[in-house]
């Protein structure tokens, strides 16, 4: 019989702003807001090589503990670290022979391979014969170390497995790697600084295969999908004509992209007209001082609020990222930061204190400076941090970021930014989508379950329905924005449930000044009270 193999996706060990937990917690189905792309491409590659596969994408489907596998294959990244490893020991307690691979096991081989029987690291299309094999003839090594493959080699990904009506967004990459060096990201220390390409054919036959899948919202989950102007721009042309050929509905992109973008009004026309309606945008901070120190240049020397308000122009909303604890940060980085978000029309905001992810250069740094705190690996929530900043506590960190949360998220902060973006969010285009939203289709289960989510969160209280109910009629001069507004009230459920989870909602209105003043107060950060969630525990 040929040799099995069972692929999972842990739950993360806490609730992210990209994550779907808010679905579950309201009653609802499971649902997640992308599709794993990791297990599905992995099951492509894998069944071509031979092995029997079965997913497990446990955001939306109970592990299977029992299951007769040969062997157990495990991905994730920090964010799941602490699942990775209960699940590995439960399957090795059982007798299964358990390997680990993805983007945590090629930044933490050192805290992965005690809990496993193969560590894979790197990318894998290059060792994957090898690997392969090796399971097949029942002889393999204890590591694998891929390296920088021509993504050519990368396989269609086995949707057909994948519970496609609980996710919201299909997912597909195009390229790996980003040729910036910003210090704190990790991504370029394991996929590189030299963008590589998956052809353009590949890229619209994965299209297809998650259009017949119902799909109308597609992710692109480049780490920078704009940075290679030429390339972006021929990939655009593509996405444009493939979406004109549809007969059932047009599909939106969105995508991760560096704030640079906004100077090449060409290429911004061809992302409208292409159906790109939502990009992310590392905005990280508006501390100058801080960006060069992170070596984030590209955000330098501009008018950030100038610059997204050229992607509000040609319909194409924006999510910003948002980090506080850079060496440069003072106190008042708090008040700077909710200043700058409230004069944006940006509606949503990843915030989360700076951490120093393993193998990166803030890590070293840091570690030679003996600036971390032992033991803790945490991703870039407002709860935690790996790291003592320079210029306050660790404490007045964290309670400077409850304040930045409950201030900016307060149900009428964020009715205002809303507001602001009903008002400069472009009116008419030339999109290629249908509309700008993420709900577009709406027949799905998962669909239908976000429908209803939203309807909840905006009459959680009379506060909410008085404010989401003046937006929704203000919208209405705005038919583009108008289809925009389920996707932010859908994402701001998450967040206060996150921000419910994490022991940081206050459900109140902050005072409009940061708490610090101008003063250092040392007993308003022993007041904070801010703790880290636990690890999930094992099923």
């Amino acid at each position: 019989m040929p040799k099995s193999i069972y692929l999972i996706n842990p739950i993360s060990d806490f609730p992210t702003y990209f994550s779907a937990e808010s679905f579950v917690a309201r009653g609802l189905r499971p649902a997640v807001f992308m599709a794993d792309l990791a297990i599905t491409t992995l099951a492509g590659m894998m069944s071509q090589e031979g092995l029997e596969v079965k997913l497990c994408d446990e955001n939306l489907s109970a592990v299977d503990l029992d299951s007769p596998a040969d062997f157990i294959g495990i991905t994730g990244k920090v964010t799941q670290r602490g699942r990775m490893v209960a699940l590995a020991q439960e399957f090795r307690r059982r007798g299964k022979v358990v390997l680990i691979g993805g983007p945590y096991a090629s930044l933490a081989p050192d805290f992965l391979r005690p809990h496993c029987d193969i560590l894979v690291r790197g990318e894998l299309e290059d060792i994957l014969a090898e690997l392969c094999s090796s399971l097949k003839s029942s002889h393999w090594k204890d590591e694998y170390v891929g390296g920088k493959p021509d993504l050519s080699h990368t396989a269609l990904p086995r949707m057909e497995d994948y519970p496609n009506d609980r996710a919201i967004l299909g997912t597909i990459q195009t390229s790996r790697g980003c040729p910036f060096e910003c210090e704190f990201c990790d991504v370029i220390q394991y996929l590189g600084r030299t963008q590589r390409h998956k052809p353009i054919s590949h890229v619209l036959s994965e299209l297809d295969q998650l259009y017949r899948f119902g799909y109308r919202g597609v992710f692109l989950a480049d780490d920078n999908f704009t940075i290679m102007r030429a390339h972006a721009k021929e990939l655009l042309l593509a996405l444009r004509d493939w979406n004109c050929r549809q007969e059932n509905g047009k599909v939106t992109f969105s995508t991760q992209v560096s704030i640079d973008a906004a100077k090449d009004d060409e290429l911004l026309q061809m992302c409208a007209d292409a159906g790109l309606t939502n990009v992310f945008v590392g905005i990280e901070t508006t501390n100058e001082d801080s960006l060069r120190e992170s070596k984030k240049r590209q955000n330098l020397r501009i008018n950030i609020g100038d610059q997204v308000q050229k992607f509000l122009d040609h319909g194409i909303k924006v999510t910003g990222g948002m980090i506080v604890g850079f060496d440069s940060d003072d106190l008042d980085i708090f008040q700077r930061q909710y200043d700058f978000a409230t004069s944006t029309a940006i509606p949503i905001f990843s915030i989360g204190a700076l951490v120093a992810p393993e193998a990166t250069p803030l890590h070293s740094r840091l570690e030679k400076d003996n600036r971390l705190v032992e033991g803790e690996e945490v991703a870039a929530m407002p709860w935690s941090t790996n790291i003592i900043p320079k210029k306050m506590s660790r404490e007045q960190l964290l309670n400077g970021l409850r304040w930045l949360c409950n201030s900016l998220y307060h149900p009428a902060a964020f009715a205002e930014r809303v507001s602001a973006f009903i008002d400069r969010f472009a009116s008419q285009g030339t999109a290629a989508g249908a509309n700008a939203g993420w709900l577009s289709a709406g027949k799905r289960s998962v669909d239908m379950d976000a429908m209803e989510i939203i309807s909840r969160v905006i009459t959680d209280g009379a506060e909410e329905e008085k404010l989401f109910s003046a937006l929704r009629s203000k919208a209405a001069k705005n038919q583009r924005a108008a289809e925009v507004l389920p996707s932010f009230f859908l994402q701001y459920a998450q967040i206060r449930y996150m921000y419910e989870q994490g022991g940081i909602w206050e459900g109140k209105q902050p005072s409009s000044v940061s708490p610090y003043g101008l003063v250092q107060t040392e007993t308003m950060a022993a007041q904070a009270g801010i703790r880290s969630l636990p690890v999930l525990q094992g099923k």
